[in-house]
């Protein structure tokens, strides 16, 4: 993690860093996706810039919000129920197993999740 920035990000850039965290990508792996540097997308989420329309186009989609989102003249798509960032991307791997893969996946999980419903997480062999 680099350091964190005295001055306070411009509105393009807060919903830069919302929707990137949302999508549950690092800045690298964004910037992997757009083939710019993670140096450059660090300055747009935190300085004024011009952006040319086919960056904010692409940005948009690799983020999966709208341009408008991007440019503050929508607000951002109302987060349905389910799993968002990394948890999302791996339940929509899991989704394309096969079923029997999946069931064991979905019994580990519920187990995990019961595990700490009752308080009892840190006793279910996750390593934390």
């Amino acid at each position: 993690m680099g350091r964190p920035t005295e001055r306070k990000r411009t509105a393009f850039g807060e919903r830069l860093v919302a929707a990137r965290e949302e999508a549950g990508l690092s800045q690298r792996e964004l910037a992997d996706k757009l083939g710019v540097t993670q140096r450059a997308l660090s300055w747009w989420e935190r300085e004024p810039v011009a952006l040319r329309p086919e960056q904010v186009a692409q940005l948009a989609t690799a983020l999966g919000v709208s341009t408008d989102y991007l440019l503050g003249v929508a607000t951002a798509k109302k987060r349905g129920a389910g799993p968002t960032g990394k948890a999302r991307r791996a339940f929509e791997a899991v989704s394309k197993l096969p079923r029997h893969h999946q069931q064991k996946i979905v019994d580990v999980v519920e187990t995990f999740v019961a595990g700490h419903q009752n308080g009892n997480g840190h006793n279910q062999g996750s390593g934390s």
